[in-house]
């Protein structure tokens, strides 16, 4: 890798103002692009050859209009009136009247009509229009959703509480990440100030993550114009463009700063600082794509987008790093150390002695530093043994979104079940005569009887009497495990009795009952999915280190760092400590993509430091052949730059909990958590630890295995070292006359 980065370095040195040119208009033209076209998102749930999907796929084909279910827009009146007196009853009328008149809507039911007479709450003060659209979750554009939800107006203008659930009202009901943004950038500029010790160094790695993270947001919003995309995936990538931008960047511009302290000419440091860490910036960046894209063995596309997406916003970074960065380095020269702050300026030197010390301290005494490490791990993993795979829970959103306050209303008026009914697709091999049917009555008599069932609606079939469907409304809210044991109940219980030798058969479907299946799904892939992921970064790290126990034993390490910010995100969210510290009033189920992705994403981030430290300490290696010398001046060597990037990988990641969605929040204290842990405890006590008490073993390769074991160099020292000892060779004999 270092030949060709060497010369990619050269080239962006050579054409410096040109590359800069190419970078910000393609930034302002994917970016004014993006903004004209709009971002679109949707939480779509397909999952081929689930029950609900089966569910879904039958009223698509046989009952379109009510495939998508129904979107409540929900009215509450002052207090001591109803919607039954005149002036609400007038407003409310108005309102549907207004409603159908919208292109979308496909029909409006009123809460004062005969069908609609579920629909009021028993003191007559709640009731909610029943509104069903003709597009689907995906076809709503955020713009659609807006023009539907204007039409409510004469309901609002007559003083009444209005909002709105279901997928319409949750199109709009997107929490603003303008302000984490802000507090992660302005905690890292502080880390970059104090490590770099200057303005205009520190403005490196910002400009770049920043004009990087504005060309992968873009290329994400275009995407999603073709391709449905997850709600939380531009926060997502956000959070890690924004994080591995700067990270990325700061390993380069410290080696940079570090070699022209050490005499190198600008533009030969910045060529082979890009060659060196650049390459390792490259691999790092390599293994988090690779880790992200593996979500695709899990065959859900909802988890598949969220990983591809991702992974768009690292594999710009690492070309922000590789190409705009050296670009800049080039054209501030030595200019990079103005602006200096009137602080002890930080020494870029091979050994920082504090860190020096610190890993004699720990190489000399493993087996305590293990101990400890291991205990204080297993510890913060242990309430992982309760993580539960839930759904996002609506209720937990800002008080300011309409789709919290539809919500809110609906479980005041009707019960916590009403926000998350559960649709019964019924196929009927005998057609129906009506929804007197026999078959039918005895199907909704059946389901009324259930427990955890607060109603049934009466079934509705469609023109050729070939399908039916059910509203049935849990007696507790959507995330609830006793709405999930209700679903598994009727589906393997009550509904194969009641169809049973009835020419029929039903399922089970609806958002609640996807979500139930997504979570179900991904307990089933999970181990598939971390298995490929380790499997893969173990390759990759033989390839890179020529060593079978570092591979094995950095996927070890990583599986158990990564335990340990599962336990502490199940101890916050699911058991309820702490929740003021994240902004929330009660627990919250984990949304069960949540762990799936930030397994793939820590797995990947935990690479990076395994490889910027093991590529030092193998480098050391070869030098002195001394394992113990290798581990401390491999540690020592990295301990200050690897700090620096996790402390700012952590201010990116944890300023996302003041975010009001709470799944963002989920990633942002579980990312956070194990980035921190993995930083220090991790990769400063355990690792090195372990490979002082594996001594020698750790560089250990069987001679068949090394023989057939393509040879990579990450930093490319070897590369520079023979590059140089051929020019010394050529100058001494130039010296002496002596012919090549």
């Amino acid at each position: 890798m270092a030949g060709p980065l060497y010369w990619l370095g050269r080239k962006c040195v050579r054409w410096r103002y040109a590359v800069v040119l190419v970078w910000v208009t393609a930034v302002a033209l994917l970016v004014v692009f993006a903004t004209h076209v709009g971002s679109e998102t949707n939480d779509n749930l397909t999952l081929p050859g689930s029950d609900s999907q089966n569910a879904t796929d039958l009223l698509t084909q046989r009952f379109p209009a009510q495939a998508n279910g129904s979107n409540p827009v929900v009215m509450k009146t002052p207090a001591g009136t109803k919607l039954s007196d005149k002036k609400y009853a007038d407003a409310v009328n108005a309102t549907v009247t207004s409603l159908k008149k919208q292109p979308l809507v496909s029909s409006a039911v009123s809460p004062l009509s005969t069908a609609g007479q579920n629909h009021l709450s028993k003191d007559g003060r709640i009731g909610y229009i029943s509104v069903v659209l003709k597009a689907s979750p995906t076809q709503l554009t955020v713009d659609d959703a807006h023009d539907v939800i204007d039409a409510q107006a004469p309901a609002k203008d007559a003083g009444m509480q209005v909002a709105t659930g279901g997928y319409l009202g949750q199109k709009v009901s997107k929490a603003s990440t303008h302000g984490s943004e802000a507090v992660g950038l302005s905690a890292a500029v502080i880390v970059l100030l104090v490590t770099f010790g200057s303005v205009v160094a520190m403005g490196l790695p910002i400009v770049t993550a920043l004009l990087g993270l504005a060309s992968g947001l873009s290329i994400i919003a275009l995407l999603g114009q073709v391709v449905e995309v997850p709600t939380v995936s531009p926060t997502l990538a956000t959070m890690i463009g924004l994080g591995v931008g700067i990270d990325y960047a700061l390993f380069i511009v410290t080696r940079h700063k570090g070699q022209l302290e050490g005499g190198l000419e600008v533009n030969e440091s910045v060529a082979r600082a890009i060659a060196t860490s650049g390459g390792a910036v490259a691999f790092a960046g390599g293994t988090v794509i690779v880790a992200l894209c593996s979500l695709l063995f899990a065959g859900i596309p909802l988890v598949t987008t969220l990983g591809y997406t991702a992974a768009i916003s690292v594999a710009v970074a690492v070309l922000a790093a590789n190409t705009l960065l050296p670009a800049l380095m080039a054209i501030l020269g030595r200019g990079i150390y103005r602006l200096k702050l009137p602080l002890p300026q930080p020494k870029h030197d091979a050994r920082p002695h504090g860190w020096a010390r610190w890993a004699n301290f720990v190489a000399r005494h493993p087996i305590p530093a293990v101990v400890i490490s291991v205990a204080v791990l297993l510890t913060l993993a242990l309430p992982a043994r309760n993580l539960h795979f839930g759904q996002a829970d609506v209720g937990a959103l800002p008080e300011s979104t309409t789709a919290r306050q539809a919500n809110d209303l609906l479980t005041e008026g009707f019960g916590p079940g009403e926000s998350g009914p559960l649709l019964i697709s019924v196929k009927l091999d005998k057609p129906a005569t009506g929804a007197t049917d026999q078959r039918l009555v005895n199907l909704q008599v059946s389901l009324t009887k259930q427990r955890g069932v607060a109603s049934v609606t009466p079934p509705l079939v469609n023109d050729n009497g070939t399908a039916a469907i059910y509203t049935v409304t849990p007696t507790t809210p959507p995330w609830d495990r006793k709405t999930e044991d209700l679903v598994k109940h009727l589906r393997n219980s009550t509904l194969p009795a009641a169809t049973k030798g009835n020419s029929m058969s039903a399922e089970v479907g609806g958002r609640t009952a996807a979500f139930i299946d997504l979570a179900e799904r991904i307990g089933d892939k999970l181990p598939l999915v971390i298995g490929v992921v380790v499997g893969l970064a173990v390759l990759l790290l033989m390839l890179a280190f020529r060593s079978v126990a570092i591979p094995i034993k950095a996927g070890l390490m990583n599986l158990v760092s990564i335990g340990a910010s599962f336990g502490v995100v199940t101890w916050i969210f699911q058991e309820g400590h702490l929740l003021g510290a994240v902004g929330l009033d009660d627990p919250v189920p984990i949304v069960s993509f949540v762990p799936l992705m930030m397994f793939a994403i820590l797995f990947g981030l935990s690479m990076d430091y395994e490889v910027f430290l093991m590529s030092r300490m193998q480098e050391h290696y070869r030098q002195s052949h001394d394992n113990h010398e290798a581990v401390v001046d491999g540690l020592a060597s990295t301990a200050r730059v690897i700090t620096s990037a996790a402390l700012i990988m952590v201010c990116v990641f944890g300023s996302f909990i003041l975010n009001g969605d709470p799944t963002v929040k989920q990633f942002g204290v579980g990312l956070s958590v194990a980035v921190l842990v993995d930083a220090t405890i991790v990769r400063c006590v355990l690792v090195p630890g372990v490979m002082a008490l594996m001594g020698d073993a750790n560089w250990w390769m069987p001679r068949w295995l090394d023989r057939i074991t393509p040879r990579i160099s990450i930093e490319g020292d070897e590369y520079f070292a023979a590059r140089d000892a051929a020019a010394k060779r050529e100058a001494e004999r130039e010296k002496v006359g002596t012919p090549a």
